[in-house]
């Protein structure tokens, strides 16, 4: 279940990232909405934003293993207690441009190869979900 995660980690795009901040998906976080809803009431999450590294995303691996590595060493958080969310602008079409051409192959990563629990999206744009409403983008 989500709402008992102790961490969440954050996949952004890097190439999004030279112009984004990620404050929108921290704020997402920080107020527990859109696709961080469900830790509602989990006061006790927390948040680490990772870039994915460039394309094709293969630092991922390194960047989340260390992660684990040092969240079981100083924290004693356990695998079963990391989630991780690939950022909406990794995970649906926007006007960031279109999902990660990479998004099956950092879903595999994370799920498959270090064996954490996967979310979809971060914040959502209302602009964006309009967007998606109206069929300019694909739905979610």
């Amino acid at each position: 279940m989500l709402s008992t995660a102790e961490y969440a980690i954050v996949v952004q795009c890097e190439i999004v990232k030279q112009r984004c901040s990620g404050f929108l998906c921290e704020h997402a976080f920080t107020h527990r909405i859109d696709c961080f809803a469900e830790y509602a009431g989990n006061e006790d999450l927390r948040f680490l934003p990772i870039s994915c590294g460039g394309c094709c995303g293969r630092a991922t691996l390194r960047k989340l293993q260390h992660a684990v590595k040092l969240l079981k060493q100083k924290e004693n958080i356990s695998t079963d207690q990391i989630v991780v969310h690939l950022a909406s602008c990794v995970a649906f079409e926007s006007h960031h441009g279109p999902e990660c051409p990479h998004k099956e192959y950092l879903s595999k990563i994370v799920s498959e190869k270090v064996g954490l629990r996967l979310v979809y999206g971060t914040r959502l744009s209302p602009r964006t979900e309009a967007r998606r409403k109206s069929g300019l983008y694909p739905s979610r």
